[in-house]
């Protein structure tokens, strides 16, 4: 059974994760479109309110990372962070179950923009 939830899971987040997004992001710096792509891939997993408790994430281990854990804001660089979000967990020595975006590598703005809402968890 936990495989099955584990297997339904991955099948999520491919989906949810790895999606491209439309629109181009022009206008406020990405900011809406990061909204958007929270929404749809981080959330899955990351929750809507960035605690970790998305309905993916419940099947992980680990857990997805709680953005109001003050000693991890404390501990994670910026460029950790637009690291984990374009290349993934594994990139930078976590989980594998955190994809990629490879999307965002060429979108800089909607990184940044993504950045930003995750430290405003602090």
């Amino acid at each position: 059974m936990r495989t099955t939830v584990v297997c339904a899971t991955l099948i999520l987040m491919a989906l949810g994760c790895n999606r491209s997004s439309s629109g181009s992001g022009a206008s406020g710096g990405g900011a809406a479109e990061a909204q958007q792509i929270f929404t749809s891939r981080c959330a899955t997993c990351h929750g809507q309110e960035g605690t970790g408790d998305g309905p993916a994430g419940a099947a992980l281990t680990p857990r997805p990372r709680n953005f109001h854990d003050g000693a991890w804001q404390a501990s994670v660089t910026d460029d950790q962070i637009d690291r984990v979000i374009r290349e993934g967990g594994a990139a930078i020595g976590k989980s594998p179950l955190m994809p990629p975006n490879p999307d965002l590598a060429s979108r800089p703005e909607v990184v940044v923009a993504l950045r930003q809402r995750v430290r405003a968890y602090r």
